[in-house]
């Protein structure tokens, strides 16, 4: 996994400091890795505004409840056979991801069965492609 070749895009601004100091402390651990931040609105103009900061070698990936619930090294392992494509990750704002967007998607991931606020879902992610990473490379962060 190369972070350099993946984004997050993700509707809503972060507010508290307490995620932003985590993401911090994730983002200096994957080099490369960009958050791209777009403003909410209604899930079809946030889809429209995904669409528009997606490149065209990106793989959509979108985060959804009904997406595939995986775990550490099950995600680690799918991330991996996706070689070195370029991988957009779509957190949705308070309403989810359009049908529209989710139907483009290469694929929906579940973070949880569980709803979360977009801000700890990000903070989430960028966790998992964390571990993911030190899975890959059998670190020893992820004690399993």
């Amino acid at each position: 996994m190369n972070p350099a070749r993946i984004r997050v895009l993700a509707v809503g601004k972060l507010r508290k400091r307490w995620v932003s100091d985590g993401l911090a402390l994730y983002l200096k651990r994957l080099p490369g890795l960009q958050i791209v931040e777009l403003k909410d609105s209604t899930p079809a103009r946030e889809a429209e505004a995904v669409l528009a900061a997606l490149r065209p070698d990106e793989q959509l990936i979108g985060l959804s409840e009904e997406g595939d619930l995986l775990g550490s090294v099950p995600l680690a392992r799918r991330l991996e056979g996706l070689g070195s494509e370029r991988l957009a990750f779509v957190i949705g704002g308070a309403d989810g991801l359009d049908p529209a967007l989710k139907a483009r998607a290469r694929w929906l991931l579940s973070l949880s069965p569980m709803t979360f606020p977009h801000e700890l879902a990000r903070l989430l992610l960028v966790e998992q492609l964390y571990r993911a990473q030190t899975i890959q490379q059998g670190g020893p962060y992820h004690k399993a």
